[in-house]
């Protein structure tokens, strides 16, 4: 709670525009346009000091992002900020739970997909040991078709 119930800066505009009112009867009248427009300033500052409070103490009281609720409760006001270290802490155990929980989960897709990338290598290596085979037959068909085929133009020679 500050001075006046926080409407320091709205007094101190009143009083300074209750004085300027009060001097425009009491100068001459050439300075009367300055004071008249001086003093219709003055009072609007009056009233945007006096709204911004209330709109402040209205969103202090209702909800807003303050640490004392209550002005006069103090202890409310303690035990406010501790149910928010509270539950500020309760969130972080919870992260750090579900963490770990999303992380031995994904460890275990890791280690599931690391099986299966192994099973997938070893089926590779199996067919490429396969195609090898394959074109090894097939350079022996070939030598033997070659060997056949000069077996025969040998014996055509002959």
């Amino acid at each position: 709670m500050g001075y006046l119930r926080n409407h320091l800066a709205t007094v101190v505009t009143g009083c300074f525009a209750v004085f300027l009112s009060g001097m425009y009867f009491y100068m001459p009248p050439p300075l009367h346009q300055l004071l008249l427009v001086a003093t219709i300033v003055t009072w609007f500052l009056v009233v945007i000091c006096w709204l911004a409070q209330k709109s402040a103490d209205w969103t202090k009281k209702h909800g807003g992002h303050s640490e004392h609720s209550h002005p006069h409760d103090h202890s409310h006001s303690h035990d406010h900020s501790h149910e928010e270290k509270k539950s500020s802490a309760k969130l972080s155990n919870v992260s750090v739970e579900e963490l770990d929980r999303f992380r031995t989960a994904f460890t275990a897709e890791l280690e599931e997909l690391k099986g299966e990338v192994k099973l997938k290598d070893n089926e590779i290596a199996r067919m490429k040991q396969e195609i090898a085979n394959l074109e090894t037959l097939m350079q022996i068909e070939s030598l033997k078709a070659e060997l056949a085929n000069l077996k025969a133009a040998a014996a055509k020679r002959k």
